[in-house]
């Protein structure tokens, strides 16, 4: 039997300021053509900049995806590394624009209500995890089926499972009586959350939450997953140990997360984080801007101060 305190004692305020974000994510794929197929057509994120093998894709001038060809194979299942990355939108017309895009072109999506957030998941044509998601808070708050709780609960109280399907059928009525067809994301669309496979809960947690600085949220054991955030829901990070408790980084060359940031408002918190990733003996590496290290399993995450 699981201990319910365990689940208590993962909250926590986050040590890092509020004004902490999420940076471009970096991820490897097999070929061009076949990646702007879906993070530029579907997605719809501008190719912003191209130099060498490195795309870099976001909206208006700020860069969210970069995206190195080359890989040799496509994402390896079952390993450490990229679930998913998570792209957050403005407004809920955003997401029934992307749904457009992917039934057009005939790419699958998982349309899902998690309550706090409705998301469309879908995948890029090498395997990397893609969730679009309007954050909805309002409409609830999460629970802990491993204390017996519904998973949520609306604001009038009633259970929901945080995991039903979107009525695309209502989602598309955000998008009028006569639609115009939108290509691209809005300005105000950002990397929302990033979610990572590892192989222990526990050891993910006191990174994320301990040595990163995130706020505590949930580790539900009966899920096998864990987040962390700053200070209101949906997570900034989430972790799984769905790759199973033996998963090792994929091969060299392979398709999948090569790293993602954090940017952080100052230098004194860079150096307030060394020192916890110190203390932690977790590997320090400088970098232009910041440092890069690893979480306890080999996913890499580089720390910049914001410019």
């Amino acid at each position: 039997m699981i201990d319910a305190s365990v689940q208590t004692n993962v909250k926590s305020k986050p040590i890092l300021p509020l004004t902490t974000i999420l940076g471009p994510v970096h991820l490897a794929v097999t070929d061009r053509a076949k990646a702007l197929a879906i993070w530029q057509d579907v997605v719809g994120l501008d190719l912003l900049a191209e130099n060498g093998n490195e795309l870099t894709l976001g909206v208006g001038d700020k860069p969210l995806i970069v995206l190195e060809t080359g890989a040799v194979r496509p994402v390896v299942q079952r390993t450490i590394g990229l679930y998913h990355v998570a792209i957050h939108v403005p407004s809920r017309t955003d997401l029934a624009q992307l749904a457009i895009r992917a039934l057009q072109r005939n790419v699958r999506i998982a349309p899902t209500d998690h309550l706090v957030s409705e998301a469309i998941y879908l995948w890029d044509l090498d395997g990397n995890g893609i969730e679009i998601t309007f954050e909805t808070p309002w409409r609830g708050t999460l629970g802990d089926p491993d204390l017996g709780q519904t998973y949520a609960v609306t604001a009038e109280g009633k259970p929901h499972s945080g995991r039903d399907p979107i009525d695309l059928n209502d989602l598309l009525v955000e998008l009028g009586p006569s639609p115009a067809q939108e290509p691209r994301m809005p300005v105000g669309t950002r990397i929302g959350h990033v979610h990572v496979h590892v192989n222990d809960l526990h050891q993910a947690m006191d990174f994320y939450r301990d040595v990163l600085g995130f706020a505590g949220f949930l580790l539900i054991h009966s899920f096998g997953m864990g987040d962390v955030g700053l200070d209101y829901m949906p997570h900034t990070l989430a972790f799984n140990i769905w790759s199973g408790p033996n998963a090792t980084l994929a091969p060299a060359g392979s398709a999948g997360l090569r790293w993602f940031t954090i940017e952080l408002p100052d230098s004194d918190t860079l150096d307030n984080l060394k020192t916890r990733l110190a203390t932690a003996n977790a590997p320090i590496a400088a970098i232009a801007g910041g440092i890069e290290t690893q979480d306890p399993f080999g996913n890499r995450i580089r720390i910049m101060v914001k410019s």
